[in-house]
């Protein structure tokens, strides 16, 4: 059975930093993300925890675009969330689990073309410096929303505990890699 890829693939508007796709988002976070035609519309953001769980499960990935290569940044990214939240023994509150990951979502981190980047072999460095800068600060406002639409899907329930489907996850590696964050 095969991963379930991007439909933002297709897109023929689609800007490019490397081979990663800059997608507009829906946002509150300043950045230099687009933003979304469609206030109310699914984005990639929405579209990488639709998919989380059922990629996850996945040992190989076909890329087949551009955005598949945000998809698989981004479910990295998502699962190196909830080992984080995992690490704490009885769940952290809503509130510590924004703090922690919003902390998370600024840290240090290595993208397409660092030296530390997990998966160089897949990604094209950014063509210069200013595109290298401007593929970084875009990475930290989509993993910042990652981070506050994860924790409202986490804590969805009202118990005050995260969820135990989503924290089933923590130890899930999506092609057994990891972005090391």
């Amino acid at each position: 059975m095969p991963a379930y890829h991007s439909s933002y693939n297709e897109d023929p508007d689609m800007r490019q930093v490397g081979n990663v796709a800059i997608l507009p988002i829906r946002t509150k976070i300043r950045g230099p993300a687009p933003p979304l035609a469609d206030p109310n519309g699914a984005d990639i953001i929405d579209e990488t925890l639709d998919l989380f769980r059922a990629n996850s499960l996945f040992r190989n990935f076909e890329i087949k675009g551009p955005a598949d290569r945000l998809l698989i940044v981004l479910i990295l990214y998502v699962s190196d969330c909830l080992e984080k939240l995992g690490k704490s023994r009885s769940g952290p509150s809503q509130l510590e689990a924004g703090k922690m990951l919003s902390t998370l979502s600024v840290d240090s981190f290595a993208i397409p073309g660092d030296a530390t980047f997990s998966l160089n072999s897949h990604y094209a460095a950014p063509a210069s410096r200013t595109d290298s800068d401007y593929l970084r600060q875009y990475l930290v406002q989509v993993r910042q929303e990652v981070a506050a639409r994860l924790v409202e899907r986490l804590y969805a329930d009202g118990t005050g505990k995260p969820s135990k489907w989503w924290m089933s996850f923590q130890k899930r590696r999506f092609m057994n890699r990891s972005l090391g964050s």
